[in-house]
């Protein structure tokens, strides 16, 4: 009953809001996550920008995605945990993203992507061979923590994805089931210890500049 209400709780504030997005640009404008704004004081974007998407494609892929992890975290730590972990993922992604583009005031994104990625990626600490993709987690983590930081490190033109919040909601849900859960991080350290190694070369390069 707890998860529906608060899955459902969820998926009906993003809904609203981004369709009101959709038809509303000064709305959209207002909410969604600028560097620029956030440098200036406007913090509500940090969360604000979370419920907003570009388009139903957007929108429904990262429904669709938090639909089918969203009851683990629940069943497995309760619905205050997974409020926590998904709204904070959100936020640290947004402010990771704040990082990474800090000389880009006009940088700009909107979706429930780093929220999303901040669940899945609890999911796996919790589960490592949890299935994703017909892939056991840990190997997915992987390879989805190479891709992303080779695309953050190497942006293309044309690509729009924001590849520093979907880290950042990630590493967010790695963190919070290592400080709720330390002994699951223990007992499953050598595979999220392979899944982390993209993390190091990232923060290696980072560090460089």
């Amino acid at each position: 009953m707890t998860t529906n209400i608060l899955f459902f709780a969820i998926l009906i504030t993003t809904i609203g809001v981004s369709y009101y997005g959709f038809n509303n640009s000064n709305f959209f404008n207002r909410y969604m996550f600028n560097v620029g704004a956030v440098q200036r004081g406007d913090y509500l974007r940090l969360i604000s920008s979370g419920f907003l998407h570009a388009n139903w494609e957007h929108l429904i892929f990262n429904m669709i995605s938090l639909y089918f992890f969203h009851g683990i975290i629940i069943h497995g730590m309760g619905s205050f945990i997974f409020l926590l972990i998904y709204l904070g993922s959100i936020v640290f992604g947004n402010l990771f993203s704040l990082y990474i583009y800090r000389h880009q005031s006009y940088y700009s994104a909107i979706g429930a992507s780093g929220g999303v990625s901040g669940i899945i990626f609890a999911a796996i600490a919790l589960f490592p061979y949890l299935q994703v993709n017909f892939i056991p987690g840990w190997f997915f983590g992987t390879l989805y923590f190479s891709y992303s930081v080779y695309m953050m490190l190497n942006p293309r033109q044309g690509d729009n994805l924001g590849h520093a919040a979907h880290l950042g909601g990630a590493i967010f849900g790695l963190v919070a089931i290592a400080f709720f859960e330390p002994m699951v991080i223990i007992q499953n350290a050598l595979y999220l210890g392979i899944m982390a190694l993209p993390l190091g070369y990232m923060g290696y390069k980072l560090l460089k500049k």
